[in-house]
């Protein structure tokens, strides 16, 4: 039997923040559990090779499933990201973006399968990425205002590394209030709580 699987740890790759940044030739990832940093190298050139390969995988699967899309393949953040743009795209993000996930580890797969490594490539359908990420950035807001008004703990819904990481990079950047994750997924939540 063939291991098909991509290996990871128990954190997800979807931990790191996506926003834009100059290449720096490198990338930090932080044990969410233990705050220790691990650094690793590697060249944009790898990065885009990475978002290259992933591209092929995704536009493979347009091309079957018979939907029409434009593919970029882009190096942002330290990270390979593929992004799909067009329209009737709706199906490939799913409710609450679990169709993507999934398509993701999968164009990640692929990624695995050709270099032997395992990748952060971050894939987005439609935008769905940017305009969740507007609508957490409201929820993690929300959360605040009510930890500083009650000065009680705050849990959030279940949500995906993704969506946590918004939430905690939101959370974070607020004085007097902190946040974590507890729980196992795909039950895994944040509680936002009064800072110490």
């Amino acid at each position: 039997m063939t291991d098909t699987s991509t290996p990871h740890a128990e954190k997800s790759l979807d931990e790191e923040g996506t926003e834009p940044t100059a290449a720096n030739g490198g990338t930090e990832e932080t044990d969410e559990e233990s705050g220790t940093r691990e650094k690793k190298t590697v060249g944009e050139s790898e990065l885009f090779r990475q978002s290259e390969i992933a591209a092929d995988y995704v536009e493979g699967l347009l091309d079957i499933l018979d939907y029409d899309g434009d593919i970029d393949e882009l190096v942002s953040g330290g990270r390979p990201v593929v992004e799909v743009v067009g329209g009737r795209l709706q199906n490939l993000v799913g409710q609450r973006g679990a169709t993507l996930e999934a398509l993701q580890e999968l164009a990640r797969l692929a990624v695995f399968r050709q270099t032997g490594t395992p990748s952060r490539l971050l894939l987005d359908v439609g935008g769905y990425r940017a305009t969740r990420r507007k609508e957490l950035a409201a929820v993690a807001k929300n959360a605040v205002e009510k930890v500083k008004e009650h000065g009680e703990p705050v849990r959030l819904e279940p949500m995906s590394a993704f969506e946590r990481k918004c939430v905690h990079d939101v959370v974070n950047a607020m004085s007097g209030v902190e946040s974590e994750s507890e729980g196992v997924e795909p039950n895994r939540r944040i509680i936002v709580r009064p800072a110490d």
